[in-house]
C-alpha cells in the first residue's frame, strides 16, 4: 500500500521486506524477463508518402506482357532503377521475382505489383506497374493483373520475333480495351532484327510500326522513352474520388502474423486505416489495420485514393475470407459489386497425397495457403486405397502443376506423392434413372475410377483446345506430321513473314498434356513456340482399361484413354509395374484389360527353389516327378497368395514419368 500511494516505506518495513524471503509466486514474478522486440521494418522508418498529391489524371497504370524469355523481368528490372525506387547495382536481377522457384526457374510465376514515382515535364506522375507471367500456364494470372490497368507494354524479342503467347496476350488486352504499347527487346543481340520483327508487329497485330520503341533492357539502352510513352499513350484510370469505396480484389497473399494481405485496385473513393470495410462475398466487416503501396516492398501510406493499386491488411484471419475478384467497401456506404474474374478452368487434374497420413494437417493448411496466393488451381477432397486421405487437384497445365509442387516443399516444407496427370471427361448419360440418381444429364470425371461403363452412357466427351504453333518454315513438315500424330485437326495456315508460320490445330487436351511440348521444341531446335486455349469438349471413343494382379483389378491405376492409344499406354504400365514389384514365391501375371478382353501381358516370374539339386543323374522320370510335385505346390499357392502392392511401388508407377 505504502509504494502504491507514493510514499517512501518506512525504516522497520525496508528491513522487514529484505530480510524475509518471497514467497514462490512472487519470486518468480521477481526474476528479471528477456523481452524480445520484432526489429522495425525498412518500411516503418521510412516516412510514410501522401498519396493525395497525385490526382487521377496523374495516374498510369500499366502492365508488362510477352512470350516467355523476352525480357519482361529485366525491362521492370531498368523501370525501378530509372525512377529511383531501388538502387542502380549489377545485383539487379529478377528484382519482382520474389519466390524461389521463379529464380530457379529463371521464369515469372506471379504478377508482381510496383508503385514508380517519375517526374515529367515539371509534373510528378505515379505509375503502378504489373510484371505478367509469360507462360501460356499462367495466363489466368495475366488476365487478372489486366483488370487494374488501362494499358500495356507488349514486348517482343528483337531475335525471335512474335511467338505464340506474345499473339495470346495481345488478344487479352485487345478484349480488355486496353492501349498497346509496342517494345521491342535486346536489339543488342548479334541476330537482331528489330526492322523484321516492326513488319510482323504491324502484320499481324495491326500497330503502325512508328509505335514501336527499340530498346535493350539489359544495357539500358532507350528505357527512357518507355515510360514516357506511358505517360503519353495510356491514359489515367476512369475513375471518380467521391463516390463510395470500391475495391477490387486482384490478388492475395497470406502472412502468418498478419493474417491476409489482399492487393488491392481503387476504383473509387478513399481508403485509410480504421475504416470499417465489408467484403461483398462473405458479407464479413473487417478494420482495416493497415495500408500501402508496393514499392516494390510494402510501404505503408496515410490513405489510398481512387485510381491508385497497393496493399490492405484488415484482420483477415482465414484463408477462404479473401477471395481473388472480391469487391471490398465501406460498411455504410453498400455499393455494387465489381463483375470479378472469370473463374479459372482447370485442363490438368492429378492426386496429391502425403507420404506420411500423420502429415495429412500439414499439408491441408499448406495447400490451403498456397491456393489462396494461386487462385487457379481447385482443390477436391479424394482418398486411395493404397495412398489414403488426399486431394484431387486441378491445374491450368504440366508446368503450372511442377510449380505448385515445387512451392509446396519449399515454403512449407511438405513431401507430397503427386500422382500422372489426367484431364476431365465428360458422359452423357443413357437413361432416366442414372440421370435421377446424378441429378444431371451430363456428368464430369476428374477421377479415372469413378468412369461409368459403356451400357449407361449414350457418348464420351473429352477436351480439346485450339493450339497456335508459330515456327522456322523448315520445320512445318516436322510439325505437322507430330500434330497427326497427336490426332489433330488443322484449321488454320498463316505466313507471319518469309521465315515464320503460324498453324492452328485443334487438338485432344489428353494428347498434349504430358510430353507434346517437349516434342516440339526438340523436333523444332527449341525455336518452335506453342499456346493454347480451351475449345470445349467433342465426342472421342473413350474406353476405361482396368490393370489386373493375378485376375484382380487395382482400382487406383485404372485409367481412361483413346482406343487407338489402348495398347500403348496398356503396355508401357505393365512395364513399369514389372520393373517395380517385388518377385514372391509365385508367379504375379499382371495384365491390362478392356472388360474382359486381355490387350498387355507381363509377368514377374517366382522364386524357385532347386529341386533337383539332389539328384545325380538317375532316371528322368525322378526328375519330372519332383518338378511336377513343385509346379503343383506353385499353382495352390498362387491360389491363396495374396498380392499386396507395397506403397513405393504404387509411387513409381503412380507419380508422373520424367519423358524418355
Amino acid at each position: 500500500m505504502w509504494a502504491l500511494a507514493g510514499r517512501a516505506l518506512p525504516p522497520w518495513a525496508v528491513g522487514a521486506a529484505r530480510l524475509r524471503p518471497p514467497c514462490a509466486r512472487h519470486a518468480a514474478a521477481l526474476e528479471p524477463r528477456i523481452i524480445t522486440c520484432r526489429p522495425f521494418r525498412a518500411a516503418e522508418l521510412k516516412e510514410k508518402p501522401d498519396m493525395s498529391r497525385f490526382p487521377v489524371e496523374d495516374i498510369r497504370n500499366f502492365s508488362i506482357i510477352a512470350h516467355v524469355d523476352h525480357g519482361k523481368s529485366t525491362l521492370a528490372d531498368r523501370l525501378l532503377e530509372l525512377t529511383g525506387t531501388i538502387d542502380k547495382t549489377k545485383k539487379n536481377k529478377q528484382v519482382l521475382d520474389k519466390l524461389q522457384v521463379e529464380r530457379e526457374r529463371g521464369i515469372t510465376v506471379k504478377a508482381q505489383t510496383a508503385s514508380l514515382f517519375y517526374s515529367f515535364a515539371g509534373k510528378q506522375y505515379l505509375l503502378n506497374l504489373i510484371d505478367t507471367p509469360g507462360h501460356v500456364d499462367f495466363s489466368y494470372e495475366v488476365s487478372r493483373s489486366l483488370s487494374a490497368c488501362q494499358g500495356v507494354l507488349l514486348v517482343v524479342d528483337a531475335n525471335e520475333g512474335i511467338q505464340a503467347q506474345t499473339v495470346a496476350n495481345f488478344f487479352l488486352a485487345f478484349e480488355a480495351q486496353l492501349s498497346v504499347i509496342p517494345v521491342i527487346n535486346k536489339i543488342d543481340l548479334k541476330n537482331a532484327d528489330p526492322e523484321r520483327v516492326e513488319k510482323q508487329i504491324e502484320k499481324v497485330f495491326d500497330i503502325p510500326r512508328d509505335e514501336c520503341i527499340k530498346i535493350s533492357a539489359k544495357l539500358g539502352t532507350n528505357v527512357e522513352s518507355v515510360l514516357q510513352a506511358v505517360i503519353e499513350r495510356i491514359p489515367p484510370p476512369k475513375v471518380h474520388r467521391e463516390n463510395p469505396l470500391r475495391a477490387l480484389v486482384f490478388d492475395s497473399t497470406f502472412d502468418q502474423y498478419r493474417g491476409v494481405i489482399a492487393n488491392v485496385a481503387l476504383f473509387g473513393g478513399v481508403v485509410s486505416k480504421g475504416d470499417k470495410i465489408v467484403s461483398a462475398h462473405t458479407k464479413k466487416t473487417y478494420e482495416v489495420n493497415e495500408v500501402g503501396i508496393l514499392n516494390p516492398n510494402e510501404q505503408p501510406t496515410h490513405k489510398l485514393y481512387a485510381g491508385q493499386v497497393g496493399f490492405l491488411i484488415a484482420g483477415m484471419k482465414d484463408v477462404t475470407e479473401a477471395q481473388i475478384g472480391d469487391t471490398l467497401f465501406l460498411h455504410n456506404h453498400p455499393v455494387e459489386p465489381l463483375p470479378g474474374f472469370k473463374s479459372a478452368k482447370p485442363m490438368v487434374f492429378a492426386g496429391v497425397y502425403p507420404i506420411d497420413q500423420s502429415e495429412y494437417n500439414n499439408l491441408k493448411s499448406a495447400i490451403e495457403k498456397l491456393t489462396l496466393n494461386d487462385s487457379s488451381v481447385t482443390v477436391h477432397r479424394d482418398s486411395s486405397l493404397a495412398l489414403g486421405a488426399g486431394w484431387r487437384l486441378g491445374f491450368l497445365g504440366l508446368l503450372h502443376m511442377e510449380v505448385f509442387n515445387q512451392r509446396l516443399e519449399q515454403e512449407y516444407n511438405a513431401s507430397v506423392i503427386l500422382t500422372t496427370p489426367t484431364v476431365p471427361y465428360r458422359a452423357v448419360l443413357s437413361s432416366a434413372k442414372l440421370i435421377k440418381e446424378y441429378k444431371e444429364k451430363e456428368i464430369t470425371i476428374i477421377n479415372p475410377a469413378q468412369f461409368p461403363d459403356k451400357s449407361k452412357v449414350t457418348e464420351y466427351l473429352e477436351p480439346v483446345v485450339l493450339g497456335t504453333v508459330i515456327t522456322p518454315t523448315e520445320y512445318t513438315s516436322k510439325i505437322m506430321t507430330l500434330c497427326q500424330a497427336r490426332r489433330a485437326i488443322q484449321k488454320d495456315m498463316v505466313f507471319i513473314d518469309e521465315n515464320r508460320v503460324m498453324l492452328k490445330y485443334l487438338l485432344p487436351l489428353n494428347e498434349i498434356v504430358v510430353d507434346f511440348y517437349d516434342s516440339l521444341k526438340s523436333l523444332s531446335s527449341g525455336y518452335a513456340s506453342f499456346d493454347y486455349e480451351d475449345a470445349g469438349y467433342q465426342t472421342a471413343d473413350l474406353i476405361k482399361m482396368d490393370i489386373l494382379l493375378n485376375g484382380n483389378v487395382v482400382e487406383e491405376l485404372v485409367t481412361v484413354v483413346h482406343v487407338e492409344k489402348a495398347y500403348t499406354v496398356g503396355k508401357n504400365i505393365c512395364e513399369r509395374l514389372k520393373d517395380s514389384l517385388p518377385r514372391q514365391l509365385f508367379e504375379i501375371a499382371i495384365q491390362a484389360a478392356i472388360g474382359s478382353k486381355v490387350i498387355a501381358r507381363e509377368t514377374v516370374k517366382a522364386y524357385r527353389k532347386n529341386v533337383l539339386a539332389k539328384c545325380y543323374g538317375g532316371d528322368i522320370t525322378r526328375k519330372m516327378k519332383l518338378l511336377k510335385r513343385q509346379a503343383e505346390g506353385k499353382k495352390k499357392l498362387r491360389k491363396v497368395g495374396n498380392i499386396e502392392i507395397p506403397k513405393d511401388a504404387f509411387i513409381k508407377v503412380l507419380q508422373a514419368q520424367p519423358n524418355k
